[in-house]
């Protein structure tokens, strides 16, 4: 079997790893709680690419996601549920019915009436949920209510972004970002109240109140807290490097060197991030 640009074939590639007798022994193991974890590492290796401005990497990542979606479409397929194409179908007719602004009449329309049309139709789609799960005898999915749909397996930084943004939306929300600036001084105190009185359990929940208001912060301010966070953590993987670099240069490692010396090499790495880059040199004949 060749490679193709055509998703057909990778469906067909995906059905022959499937198939009993002849196909993966791992793959016709599997199913959908042990796939989704791979779900969820594709995608954000996805993110990983895009962070690193990476598109050979995005490519092969998106393939990866790609070939996840196709896993789970195939065994919904082999329950007599779905499959691939019905996957393609549900999308594309929610991306049309959420787009009446282009595929529809409703031309020429603001932002803010786009934004608030797509919250007026996913609400729509809410109620017409609820109204199928009653009608096929199901119980009320647990997460309705105003901060429903909020899925728990999310990053919990962005999972706390979402719950806010729900209830913000129904009007629970601080008024500017000074407001939750003061939370995050009220939060900070109680950690410490926590800390002195050796309450792991305390200190556990106060930094997870603290956590959350910082979170809120970073809505208010515009900023995305993953990815403000990812951020901070690649200048910390590269400031930390910096340091063993310098070190092993001097015949040392971390454990080694002393706390002084590593925070020294660290403001040496800050102030190099933070150095205007150096002129280059005109090369003779040049100008």
């Amino acid at each position: 079997m060749e490679a193709s640009r055509d998703i057909a074939r990778l469906i067909e590639i995906m059905a022959a790893l499937r198939t009993p007798g002849t196909g993966c022994p791992w793959d016709l193991e599997q199913s959908f709680a042990t796939v989704a974890p791979y779900t969820l590492e594709e995608a954000y290796e996805v993110v990983d690419a895009i962070t690193r401005d990476d598109l050979g990497d995005l490519r092969d990542e998106l393939g990866d996601l790609l070939l996840q979606v196709v896993f789970h479409a195939r065994m919904a397929q082999e329950r007599g549920a779905f499959d691939f194409g019905g996957v393609v179908e549900a999308i594309t007719t929610k991306l049309i019915r959420r787009h009446p602004h282009v595929f529809g009449d409703a031309h020429a329309l603001a932002p803010e009436r786009v934004k608030a049309m797509w919250g007026e139709i996913k609400a729509q789609e809410k109620a017409e949920k609820r109204a199928r799960r009653a009608a096929a005898g199901l119980a009320p999915e647990e997460d309705e209510g105003a901060l429903g749909g909020v899925p728990l397996p999310l990053p919990a930084l962005t999972r706390a972004l979402k719950l806010q943004e729900k209830a913000a939306a129904v009007g629970f929300d601080w008024d500017n970002a000074r407001q939750v600036l003061a939370k995050i001084r009220e939060e900070t105190d109680e950690v410490v109240e926590a800390l002195e009185q050796q309450d792991q359990a305390a200190v556990q929940d106060e930094i997870g109140d603290l956590l959350f208001a910082v979170t809120n912060l970073a809505r208010h301010a515009g900023i995305d807290p993953e990815t403000a966070l990812r951020g901070t953590n690649a200048k910390f993987t590269r400031r930390f490097r910096h340091i063993e670099h310098r070190l092993a240069q001097d015949g040392l490692t971390p454990k080694g060197a002393g706390l002084d010396r590593m925070e020294a090499l660290w403001a040496e790495a800050k102030e190099r991030e933070h150095a205007p880059p150096p002129v280059p040199l005109k090369t003779p004949g040049a100008g």
